[in-house]
């Protein structure tokens, strides 16, 4: 059996639970075993019709009502206990912050390795793989050798893809015996950001600007345009660090990651820890008038001029096009 970490927002799952849903099934069919899931909270039972689209036969439901809000360490015992119960050959987890957390605390539970931010998995005895280091600047390749063998898919490396043939899912309660000690670190309330319109982990267009942008006033023209391709802005960190834009906007190693259609950068410069941040992008158009600068041989389309002359241009002729 291989099993499956799975975050949920109300009974739908997320995302990033997606792509590793499709790297665990590409393993189950290598290893010609099964595909299972583990969900935390009251609401997962709801995910047992979604998840079987993706060929998964079994979600074990872990339901402590305690579990409907993030505790790391009481859902690395939860994932622990599951282990020494089913027995499976492989774990994986997305490639999330909270993926990456509690996979590494069952690691630790267990006395295991755990193989982060994984790009292509080799079944054999020994796992042969490469990996994303030093926030995808490097890729290593690797051999993980353990039973059961834990690791994470690499957030936005595999595209969602539903299994040929739906599965019927079973979904199973599992209550594992949980200490009150285990919820000492624990989320006790969300809130919401003041920030409108689309996230940039969501965004199909993002429009990015960076310290050639000027100031906080001129990303007006930005805003523009992320708004006639349907898309919204993000910064990279030294605008950001300027004050420009809120962190939230914040694009790179230290911010968000993404993976639009198509990121507009404007006045980046393309320094490692933006890359990895915006190298999910299918395309990267650039405007920066320095022709050498980083992003513009990294740029699938670069235009060299200045951002403050070509966006209106944009701006203008998108406008005609309505």
């Amino acid at each position: 059996m291989i099993l499956s970490l799975v975050e949920h927002a109300g009974g739908s799952p997320e995302e990033p639970s997606l792509e590793a849903l499709t790297l665990a099934r590409e393993l189950s069919t290598a290893a010609d075993a099964t595909l299972a899931a583990v969900a935390f909270g009251t609401e997962s039972a709801a995910l047992g019709d979604k998840l079987g689209d993706y060929g998964v036969e079994t979600v074990h439901r872990v339901a402590d009502e305690r579990l409907d809000t993030y505790a790391p360490e009481a859902r690395a015992e939860s994932v622990a206990q599951l282990l020494n119960a089913t027995d499976p050959e492989a774990v994986v987890a997305p490639g999330t912050d909270r993926g990456q957390e509690v996979l590494a605390h069952v690691g630790a539970r267990c006395d295991l390795p755990m193989a982060a931010n994984c790009l292509d998995v080799e079944v054999g005895e020994v796992y042969e793989l490469s990996r994303q280091r030093w926030g995808g600047s490097l890729v290593e390749h690797a051999r993980l050798d353990s039973d059961p063998k834990l690791l994470t898919a690499a957030a936005h490396e595999f595209s969602p893809e539903t299994a040929t043939a739906a599965a019927e899912t079973a979904v199973k309660s599992f209550e594992p015996s949980l200490e009150e000690s285990a919820f000492r670190v624990r989320v006790d309330r969300v809130e919401e950001s003041n920030e409108t319109g689309v996230s940039l982990g969501e965004a199909r267009v993002v429009v990015g600007g960076g310290r050639g942008v000027g100031g906080p006033e001129d990303y007006d023209k930005l805003e523009t345009l992320a708004d006639s391709l349907s898309g919204t802005v993000g910064a990279s960190r030294a605008a950001v660090n300027e004050g420009w834009r809120p962190h939230d906007d914040q694009i790179g190693q230290t911010g968000a990651k993404i993976s639009p259609d198509l990121y507009v950068a404007c006045g980046i410069s393309g320094a490692v820890q933006h890359m990895v941040g915006c190298k999910g992008a299918d395309n990267i158009l650039a405007i920066n008038t320095d022709p050498e600068a980083a992003i513009m041989q990294k740029a699938d389309y670069a235009v060299v001029g200045d951002l403050h002359e070509v966006v209106p241009e944009l701006n203008d002729a998108l406008g005609d096009g309505d």
